[in-house]
C-alpha cells in the first residue's frame, strides 16, 4: 500500500474530555488526526484544571478500532506525555482511553501524574 493510499480518509477531530463546566474539574481538549486504514491517530492534547500550574500541553499518538458494541461504534487508545505551561522541564506521561459513536461522542477517562479520571463525558468540539 503507498503511503498515499494509507492516508486516504484521514480526518481531523478536535473535542474534550471531563465534566465542562464543572468547576475545577479537569478538561483535555484534543485535536487528532485520524487515520482509519491503519487504526491510527495522533496529535495533540491540553489539559486544563482551575488549580496553580494546573495547564499542560503535549503530543499523544494511539489507536483507533471498531467495536460493534451498540451505541459504542469505537475504542480509543491515547498514550504521549506532556509539559506544564509554566516554564519547567518536567515530562509527565499522559493516558487517555475513550469509547465514543462516530459522532466522536461518549465516555472516556484519562491519566497524568496524581490524576486520575473515569467515566466522563467525550465531546466532539462543533466546528
Amino acid at each position: 500500500m503507498s503511503e498515499q493510499n494509507a492516508l486516504a480518509g484521514a480526518y481531523l477531530v478536535k473535542g474534550t474530555i471531563g465534566n465542562v463546566g464543572l468547576p475545577g474539574a479537569p478538561i483535555v481538549s484534543f485535536a487528532l488526526v485520524v487515520v482509519p486504514s491503519t487504526h491510527s491517530v495522533t496529535g495533540s492534547v491540553h489539559v486544563t484544571q482551575a488549580v496553580e500550574n494546573g495547564n499542560y500541553t503535549g503530543q499523544v499518538s494511539g489507536t483507533i478500532y471498531a467495536t460493534g458494541f451498540g451505541n459504542v461504534t469505537q475504542v480509543v487508545a491515547l498514550t504521549g506525555s506532556i509539559r506544564p505551561d509554566s516554564p519547567s522541564t518536567v515530562v509527565l506521561p499522559f493516558e487517555a482511553h475513550l469509547a465514543i459513536n462516530g459522532e466522536w461522542n461518549g465516555t472516556g477517562g484519562f491519566n497524568y501524574a496524581n490524576v486520575h479520571v473515569e467515566n466522563v463525558p467525550v465531546a466532539r468540539a462543533v466546528q
